[in-house]
């Protein structure tokens, strides 16, 4: 099964050394990025609808490759609505704005769901995540149902990170697509 990815970038978007902006340029046929109304000034109703927008006009199965932020936003839109062309999401670095004392302009994403989601996911951090602990992180995944995976010291897991084109990531993005490959079997008639 081939899948289409929509990227969800967080707070100011990724800029041309992020991992999510290298794999859009190397396959500008299956990522496409979700562009939010103002990526410095978040409102959460305007994320999500701008998320609930673009996957209406969905027409193939389709995986959300979210960072930071936008993880948060992706747990906000399973949580109002629901899409049989969502297969799956890759949920990296998500943030904790529950415990942000730093960033009281993002307090409309709060409280961040607890439901589990409705599609398979993973979620990806690292012990040195500034914007999430570890413990949080975890919690995340497990509140979600989703598989948890620690890639050790790499910061946020963005451009400042240094990842390049980030092949570890690469390998869980097929990853996830096998698994919902397994939750969404193709369906043979005779």
């Amino acid at each position: 099964m081939s899948f289409h990815f929509l990227t969800l970038p967080g707070l100011a978007s990724s800029g041309p050394t992020h991992w999510q902006t290298i794999w859009e340029q190397q396959h500008p046929h299956r990522f496409h990025r979700i562009e939010q109304p103002n990526w410095d000034w978040p409102i959460r109703a305007e994320w999500v609808e701008r998320v609930q927008d673009t996957i209406q006009k969905l027409q193939e199965p389709t995986i959300l490759v979210a960072h930071s932020l936008g993880c948060t936003t992706v747990v906000h839109w399973a949580a109002e609505h629901y899409s049989p062309l969502v297969r799956g999401a890759l949920l990296v670095a998500p943030a904790d704005v529950e415990k942000s004392q730093r960033l009281s302009f993002i307090n409309s994403f709060v409280p961040i769901p607890n439901a589990k989601l409705w599609f398979p996911s993973i979620v990806v951090a690292s012990t040195d995540d500034r914007y999430v602990s570890l413990e949080r992180a975890e919690r995340f995944a497990e509140n979600w149902g989703s598989e948890f995976v620690n890639i050790g010291t790499q910061g946020h897991i963005n451009a400042l990170s240094d990842l390049a084109d980030w092949p570890d990531g690469k390998a869980l993005l097929r990853r996830i697509g096998y698994l919902a490959s397994l939750a969404y079997p193709v369906k043979h008639f005779d």
